[in-house]
């Protein structure tokens, strides 16, 4: 089995091989190749409320308020669940395996090469594209703030080619009517004119996110302990200001706000979960630090768990916060903290906000600046990456050249990318570490409590699982929720928007006239309809659009081979629970890891086709990169041929 892709890295290998001081395997059991010690669970909850609390609770906890209502709050308890049991996996491993390389170590020891290398280079696909995003969302922020010091940096260089280029376009469509464009087009529009350059040859790019991202290497490159201060710094900044606002902003709020609860229905909330998720990120990135921590059996699991409960009570006062100072359908804005004190007229509050986001989005791009180039360094000393990559830098003790790298990863695409749907694409990628992580943890043996180690309690699911798989089931039998019928007949309902553009007069005529019939008598005429769908609760506008039966089905569905396409998570879902609770009540699986292996799998099916597709396309990339060169250059690979 040793020459096998599935071929494992014993737990003992891996402890051995920290211990001879293969950290570096350039100089392998050097005194300088080791990694310094530095960190304590203070330092580690930090570090883990630095990564968490950040973009999420600063940007799109707004447009998930928007799709939620006030029931968005409910989303943030059912997220922080299922991390919880993601958390306490990853607390397991780091108590067996106290070493760097977060989910990629843990995947090497329990399911073999191939899967450890697929989830690391999961991992940098989170971790890079998450930075970027970071990186471009502080910018905004950054510029926003020079602003109210009334200092104005040439639009063209805050932001990226393809934003000025787009926003360009729109306005030239709008001619003299610009009423309907928004102050951001309009930005990007006034970037586009004003930058120097030849024809559509322009010098535009985002220099914030650029010096922001090499202050930030530079920070992790020089030394952890030197990390750990501006982290503890910035945390403790950004948890008196959230605090600050949840208290302040109690008093400015209108409980009607809060009615109806859930106005988009279940649905709407769960359209959400990309950005709720998005905020919940970066718990597992301490875990990278494993080597790096005094007591890491003891420490990181309650690093992790401390701070994803802090994080937790935070998000939810915020969520009910937002909602009830304003109405959830002001919401769909970039910052949402800051937005809602402008409006109830509180703009010296809106701009301690501001400040605080600069402080919180830069404490996340650190954290995970942090976490990457140890997940770099781990594949190398694997050998599943080129020996540069675990090179230890013999004055700082940090991973020199995979931080260098990462720092150029990052800063380069933050010059120019243009990341509309990145939440998305960062949220699958720790979804599926999440998924892999709890899988991983029913395939190790089991061991007695230790005192001083974290211990995962076991919960026989041998009937719990089971139970627990037949009422899902049985309740889409009985009750028949329409997704899932139409998911039975290979149809999935289209996008609203989509759907709306694709009506044609008669159409909005027979929508409109179902709308009366179900919701009550409106005064709109055909030509206001579309206006009015727009602005009607999803889950009604989906209600009366299944029952408008004159809407020609291809307008309102995707159907035959797309439909199929586009439940294809679903039916995975159903196909992996299935499967789950027959080997649960086969071979006693643990409760906690199941459910965390369920509920983040479900997670993972609610953010589309589109976004599973390119994960995929990103996969297959990964997969060629293993074949190719990591195959060969396997040290387990390499031990077996010379045995």
């Amino acid at each position: 089995m040793s020459k096998s892709i599935f071929r494992k890295k014993s737990v003992a290998k891996i402890l051995n091989d920290v211990d001879c001081g293969f950290s570096d395997s350039e100089h392998p059991g050097t005194a300088t190749s080791q990694l310094k010690k530095e960190l304590n669970v203070k330092d580690l909850t930090l570090m883990g409320i630095a990564a968490v609390v950040g973009a999420g609770i600063f940007s799109t906890i707004g447009e998930a308020s928007f799709h939620g209502g006030p029931a968005v709050s409910i989303l943030f308890i059912v997220t922080a669940i299922t991390c919880g049991f993601s958390a306490l996996c990853y607390a397991e491993f780091a108590s067996r395996i106290p070493v760097a390389g977060s989910a990629y170590t843990y995947a090497y020891a329990s399911f073999g090469e191939l899967i450890a290398w697929i989830i690391g280079w999961d991992l940098l696909m989170e971790y890079a594209i998450g930075n970027i995003a970071v990186a471009i969302s502080w910018s905004e922020y950054f510029v926003n703030l020079l602003e109210g010091f009334n200092i104005h940096l040439p639009k063209y260089l805050t932001m990226d080619y393809v934003s000025a280029l787009r926003g360009h376009e729109q306005v030239l469509a709008a001619g003299n009517n610009l009423a309907d464009i928004s102050d951001r087009v309009k930005a990007a529009a006034l970037a586009w004119n004003s930058a120097p350059g030849f024809g559509d040859l322009k010098l535009i790019a985002n220099l914030p996110a650029l010096g922001i991202v090499f202050i930030i290497t530079y920070l992790v490159y020089i030394g952890i302990r030197e990390t750990k201060k501006a982290t503890n710094a910035m945390v403790v900044l950004k948890i008196v200001i959230v605090i600050a606002v949840i208290v302040i902003g109690f008093f400015y709020v209108t409980p009607a706000n809060w009615h109806p609860f859930m106005p988009n229905g279940f649905s709407g909330v769960m359209k959400g979960v990309s950005g709720v998720f998005f905020a919940y990120i970066g718990f597992d990135a301490i875990s990278t630090t494993a080597e790096e921590c005094e007591r890491p059996q003891r420490d990181l699991p309650r690093g992790m768990i401390y701070s994803l409960i802090i994080c937790t009570v935070l998000y939810i006062l915020i969520a009910l916060v937002l909602t009830g100072m304003v109405s959830y359908k002001d919401l769909q804005v970039g910052d949402p903290l800051a937005f809602v004190f402008a409006k109830v007229g509180l703009h010296n509050i809106s701009y301690v906000i501001s400040i605080s986001a600069v402080i919180a989005t830069a404490s996340v791009l650190l954290i995970f600046q942090l976490g990457q180039p140890r997940i770099w360094m781990s594949m190398s000393r694997d050998g599943l990456l080129p020996k540069a990559f675990s090179r230890i830098h013999p004055k700082f003790h940090t991973p020199a050249f995979a931080t260098v790298v990462t720092g150029f990863v990052v800063a380069v695409p933050a010059l120019f990318m243009n990341l509309t749907e990145v939440t998305d694409l960062t949220s699958i990628g720790t979804l599926f570490a999440f998924v892999l992580v709890c899988g991983g943890v029913l395939l190790l043996p089991r061991e007695a409590a230790q005192q001083g180690k974290f211990h995962l309690p076991y919960v026989n699911g041998k009937i719990i699982i089971p139970i627990i798989t037949f009422i899902i089931l049985g309740s889409c039998i009985y009750f028949k929720p329409a997704p899932q019928v139409e998911m039975m007949q290979f149809k999935k309902i289209k996008d609203k928007t989509e759907i709306i553009e694709s009506l044609d007069a008669a159409d909005n005529a027979a929508l409109l006239n179902t709308c009366n019939t179900f919701f009550g008598k409106q005064t709109i005429s055909n030509a206001d309809a579309a206006k009015y769908f727009k602005e009607l609760e999803e889950d009604k506008f989906n209600t009366a659009l299944r029952a408008t039966g004159s809407i020609n089905e291809a307008k309102k569905y995707h159907l035959g081979l797309d439909g199929f396409l586009y439940n294809f998570p679903n039916y995975l879902f159903f196909i992996l629970i299935i499967i789950i609770s027959i080997y649960s009540f086969i071979k006693n699986f643990s409760l906690i890891p199941v459910l965390g292996l369920m509920s983040c799998f479900y997670l993972m099916t609610e953010l589309g086709y589109t976004n599973w597709l390119r994960f995929l396309i990103w996969l297959v990339i990964g997969l060629v990169i293993y074949f190719t060169y990591s195959y060969k250059n396997s040290v387990l690979g390499r031990e077996a041929e010379t045995a």
